[in-house]
């Protein structure tokens, strides 16, 4: 969306199973009693039609330290590239981004800081604006991601790029009749 239109990005993290455990939870257990087949295929199919890698991950993990890295890493030259990286190590690859190891590799192969990001990891020092983003997004009524926000429009969900393109130009189209907000994207 940003190599075909003027938006800026705030990623705004959001609470998706924070009670998951630091080493995971399959997903057969997360929908006990559910056909996930169905959703992985719809998953699938939405990926590959927005030209992003999908695994055939078997286990969700709690996103929490990988939101308080993200948050740092917007404070870093750099450092926005991370939040594909996350992605790809999360939904791609099946990394559990709970583990700190795991995520200080993903760091450092994005040319970042180890040891800085390690330490924003052990002393949680960002764990305040992911609080605040959890906040907003609870106040929001955010239910689930990706959420795309502008003033009070939202689309909500894996959307195909061309619904996205529309929400763009609507925004864009109604620039002159209101003042300019941000664009926010809910990050588990």
């Amino acid at each position: 969306m940003k190599a075909n239109y003027p938006v800026r990005i705030r990623w705004v993290h959001f609470p998706l199973h924070p009670k998951t455990p630091p080493e995971g939870k399959s997903l057969a257990e997360l929908f006990a009693g559910r056909d996930i087949e169905p959703m992985r295929k719809r998953m699938r199919s939405l990926m590959q039609e927005a030209g992003l890698p999908y695994g055939d991950r078997t286990h969700t993990y709690n996103s929490r330290l990988a939101q308080e890295l993200g948050a740092w890493a917007d404070t870093q030259p750099g450092g926005a590239k991370l939040h594909d990286a996350l992605y790809r190590a999360y939904f791609a690859e099946a990394v559990n981004i709970a583990d700190i190891d795991k995520l200080v590799e993903i760091v450092g192969k994005e040319g970042l800081d180890r040891d800085a990001a390690r330490t924003v990891l052990e002393t949680r020092s960002f764990k305040a604006a992911v609080d605040a983003d959890w906040a907003r997004s609870r106040a929001a009524g955010i239910t689930g991601v990706p959420t795309f926000t502008h003033g009070d429009l939202v689309v909500v969900g894996c959307q195909p790029y061309e619904i996205l393109e529309r929400f763009v130009q609507h925004i864009i189209g109604s620039k002159e009749k209101r003042p300019p907000a941000d664009t926010d994207f809910a990050n588990p």
